[in-house]
């Protein structure tokens, strides 16, 4: 073995302890979404925002505390509603009088953070929402012309509720796009309600204990991006981003029919990331086709729109990412 390939393996065996005493330690308090935790991980790993999806009281809000605890980073939560404005968000100029002497001074707002919980992120108005877009991208804050960047790592952590949509303003695709996964959230079974029970209505509450830092999160998303790649398996991985437009060739009979508009190049850097990020945790040091058709729905499901006909006999976007897999698997 070279020497580059023990730092490698030396590297991935560090991925691999610090992600599995995340998830353990955010697991004390969840019960059960072994997925939701892995996949929510596997993007902030990555450097990327997650948009997590269901009813109330499954624990959506819960996730992101745990993590935050877990990984011992600064957290702030922001409760979105109509009256929110861009300034409660990023910040603001204040006149300040010291002395006699009046100066503007900037008043940083919630997202000089590490975590942000963006709480139920589709009840703001979209200016509101565009207050994130550049925290987003650029990891930095502009007010009055001058920017104030962000400590990083910096990651977003968006929850809506898909049922109460009166008084809501959907995300725009822009902002959307943003995301690096979006994540549902499903009811638990009955094991999983019976544990949850007994966790939260006993005397004594599970202590979830920071077991990394953010720089352990900086060198993850640095070891991911030197796990290798093969020709074949990116071009697979470009294929099924590619497909989801229906001005494509290769789109399927589904996507030219239903879909108004595909994926953009941000769902193969997605894809890319988590694939690498999921080829660790099953101890290969090379992505594989498997990995890229695991991580392709929650990179893709937000990212592609549908057409007034989909939209109208309520074709999910899984189903057709599913048949766009199979067909070029």
């Amino acid at each position: 073995m070279t020497i580059a390939e023990a730092d490698a393996k030396q590297a991935a065996d560090r991925f691999i302890d610090t992600f599995n005493r995340i998830r353990a330690e955010i697991s004390k308090f969840i019960v059960g979404q072994e997925d939701i935790i892995e996949q929510v991980l596997l993007a902030v790993v990555s450097g990327g925002h997650v948009l997590i999806e269901g009813v109330p009281g499954l624990g959506k809000t819960a996730l992101v505390h745990a993590l935050s605890q877990a990984l011992h980073l600064k957290f702030s939560r922001i409760q979105f509603t109509p009256d929110l404005l861009p300034a409660d968000v990023v910040g603001t100029q204040v006149l300040t009088d010291r002395d006699g002497v009046k100066d503007l001074r900037f008043q940083p707002g919630p997202v000089f953070c590490n975590v942000l919980l963006a709480d139920e992120i589709n009840r703001a108005t979209p200016k509101t929402q565009s207050a994130l877009l550049e925290t987003m991208q650029e990891k930095s804050v502009t007010v009055a012309g001058q920017t104030h960047p962000l400590e990083l790592p910096f990651f977003v952590l968006a929850t809506q509720n898909p049922i109460e949509q009166e008084g809501t303003y959907p995300l725009p695709e822009a902002q959307l796009d943003r995301f690096f996964f979006k994540l549902f959230v499903d009811v638990p079974n009955h094991k999983e309600f019976a544990l949850i029970l007994n966790r939260t209505g006993g005397l004594t509450r599970p202590i979830v204990e920071p077991v990394a830092s953010g720089e352990d999160v900086l060198d993850m998303e640095k070891t991911l991006r030197e796990v290798p790649i093969d020709d074949e398996v990116q071009d697979h991985l470009i294929h099924i981003v590619r497909a989801t437009h229906p001005t494509i060739d290769g789109a399927t009979e589904q996507v030219q029919k239903f879909v108004r508009h595909g994926a953009s190049p941000r769902a193969a850097q997605a894809m890319l990331a988590a694939s690498r990020g999921r080829a660790l945790l099953s101890g290969r040091y090379h992505v594989s086709r498997d990995d890229v058709n695991a991580v392709a729905a929650p990179a893709l499901r937000h990212r592609m729109i549908l057409s007034f006909e989909g939209e109208a006999e309520g074709v999910r976007t899984d189903d057709i990412i599913q048949q766009l897999i199979e067909q070029l698997s």
